[in-house]
């Protein structure tokens, strides 16, 4: 049984196909991987598959490329979900690097 269309504003079944631009980077000064959908806001929630973007690289080497995606958009309930958990996991971080080393 499927959620009904006037749903999905509420739960999130919607997808959105885009192109997405790609950045890989494993060197020495960077390793990172982002994945930037053009002309589609990302909001809380939801979800961002790449297809066919190169899972491993070389170290040394930085490759920026565009690939398809699909955007899995999150309903209301499952964005204010995020957003309010969120609020927790960056309070979690305050924690983090602040306190005193123990002298041995």
């Amino acid at each position: 049984m499927s959620a009904a269309p006037e749903s999905d504003w509420l739960f999130g079944r919607r997808t959105v196909q885009a192109r997405a631009t790609i950045d890989i980077e494993k060197t020495p000064e960077s390793f990172h991987a982002y994945a930037v959908p053009e002309g589609v806001e990302i909001r809380a929630g939801d979800i961002v598959q790449v297809h066919g973007a190169p899972y491993e690289i070389e170290f040394g080497d930085h490759i920026t490329l565009e690939c398809p995606a699909t955007v899995q958009r999150a309903g209301a309930v499952l964005r204010a979900w995020t957003a309010f958990t969120a609020f927790f996991e960056l309070t979690g971080l305050y924690e983090v690097g602040f306190e005193p080393k123990e002298h041995a």
